[in-house]
């Protein structure tokens, strides 16, 4: 072999080694059969903790509510639990290592009325067996090429997960139902400590990478890429009565697309960036595009370089369905943060990920922290840094357990501005009879842009 090949060889040796332009390599057979014995289904440690203070994943929580008919108002399978203890502004250092910073820093700014209400702790998360089945699959025929994800389809992608970017995959495909119609309402607190009524919606969305008695060639003919659509009409206040976007959210971050209805102009835009640290109009321009649910858009993704900083266990939001029941949603707020009477705390284990912002990349929070629920890959909270390294943003997301998908999603979300002291709480349902409503899945025309021009009312 002369010299000029083993130049050739060796360069190439080190591309592969560095994973630089190649495609990240898929776990072995041996790795996915771990589903099978001592991780969960989707990829969770299926032991307990060492003092029992996390139990063992037993199949999740699946036993449906009698009373319980699709669409109606969801109730609290727990609601007999007691609380065990609660952390407040005095004894927070005490249960320093299992808290987020931005848990700190909301007990240290409202010490009289802010505090955690830890509950046992249940391992409720649960899927279909055919969401089971897919995710199996993926396993072994999931991949990355550079931030993109191929050959994954109706399941996690990453259940046995070895890199940060893999987890914020698992969670941007997280299990949900296939569509659902929703009511909610959403609230701001002022800097003053009003609260405002940001919007009342109805919307219907839909996730076509879950379809069921598909398949991952199907998916991938029908959709391109498209796993999330959504369609949300704003029906109050007044003075944003008859506004709309629609979203249609693309594994390949530069193929999403986001149009608005205007009613003052009476038309529909499509939006030159409905991506990142761009406000959102759905919540006024309160909360950016990825903050949505914690953390939204495949677009962001490749901003930034992600890190698994390690797993560990830490007082998450947890089976929060105890926020559901009162019919006032001003119940289940204060006016400086939500109102903890009403949101329950369990310890779980999560992955801890941290996004550095890339070198020629922009974003205003250039260092962000996300806590992942093991069980659910349900990014539950999250810190979000400014340019200055210090904490500005803190996200949270409320998953609620519904034995009839069955699953653990989330439903309430919302953010906390820690220096400005201005707050968001999104996806209110309480005044609404329907509590989240399963559909079949759409047609697509309904996610279109002429669609969202017929809804114009204004």
């Amino acid at each position: 072999m002369n010299k000029s090949m083993n130049i050739v060889l060796s360069a190439a040796l080190c591309l592969l080694l560095a994973g630089v332009g190649i495609a990240n390599a898929k776990v072995t057979a041996q790795e996915a059969e771990q589903l099978k014995s001592t991780l969960t289904p989707f990829g969770a440690e299926k032991a307990g903790n060492a003092d029992g203070t996390i139990p063992a994943w037993d199949g999740g929580y699946t036993t449906k509510d009698p009373n319980f008919v699709n669409g109606g108002r969801r109730s609290d399978p727990f609601a007999s639990d007691k609380v065990q203890f609660s952390i407040t502004s005095k004894n927070m250092d005490k249960y320093a290592d299992k808290l987020n910073e931005g848990q700190k820093a909301l007990l240290k700014k409202y010490p009289d009325t802010y505090r955690i209400d830890v509950y046992q702790t249940r391992r409720t998360a649960a899927a279909p067996q055919w969401v089971y089945d897919n995710t199996s699959a993926n396993a072994t025929r999931a991949y990355l090429e550079d931030v993109n994800i191929k050959g994954a389809y109706g399941g996690i992608p990453f259940p046995v997960a070895k890199s940060g970017l893999e987890v914020m995959w698992n969670h941007l495909l997280r299990w949900r139902p296939s569509a659902w119609h929703f009511k909610t309402d959403a609230l701001l607190g002022t800097t003053t400590g009003k609260l405002v009524v940001l919007n009342e919606v109805e919307a219907e969305q839909m996730m076509p990478y879950y379809i069921q008695d598909s398949n991952l060639e199907a998916y991938e003919k029908n959709y391109d890429g498209e796993f999330w659509l959504i369609r949300l009409i704003t029906n109050g206040p007044p003075i944003k009565a008859g506004e709309g976007i629609v979203g249609r959210e693309n594994l390949v971050g530069a193929d999403t697309k986001s149009w608005v209805y205007m009613t003052a102009q009476r038309r529909v835009r499509q939006l030159p960036n409905s991506c990142c640290d761009t406000p959102t109009p759905a919540l006024s321009g309160l909360t950016t595009f990825d903050e949505t649910e914690v953390f939204n858009g495949s677009g962001s993704l490749e901003r930034f370089n992600w890190k698994i900083v390690g797993k560990k266990e830490m007082y998450i939001p947890y089976n929060c369905n105890k926020a559901l029941q009162p019919k006032d949603m001003y119940q289940v707020v204060l006016n400086r943060h939500t109102n903890p009477d009403y949101i329950r705390w369990e310890l779980h284990r999560v992955y801890v990920v941290e996004a550095t912002l890339k070198e020629g990349k922009r974003h205003q929070c250039v260092r962000q922290v996300y806590y992942v629920d093991e069980d659910t890959w349900q990014a539950v909270l999250s810190d979000r840094y400014d340019a200055n390294g210090t904490l500005w943003r803190s996200g949270f997301s409320l998953p609620m357990v519904m034995p009839d998908v069955p699953g653990t999603v989330g439903f309430n979300w919302g953010m906390y501005d820690l220096i400005s002291g201005t707050w968001a709480a999104s996806n209110l349902y309480n005044r609404y009879d329907e509590q989240m409503k399963i559909m079949p899945p759409y047609k697509d025309m309904v996610f279109t842009a002429g669609a969202l021009s017929g809804e114009g009312v204004r």
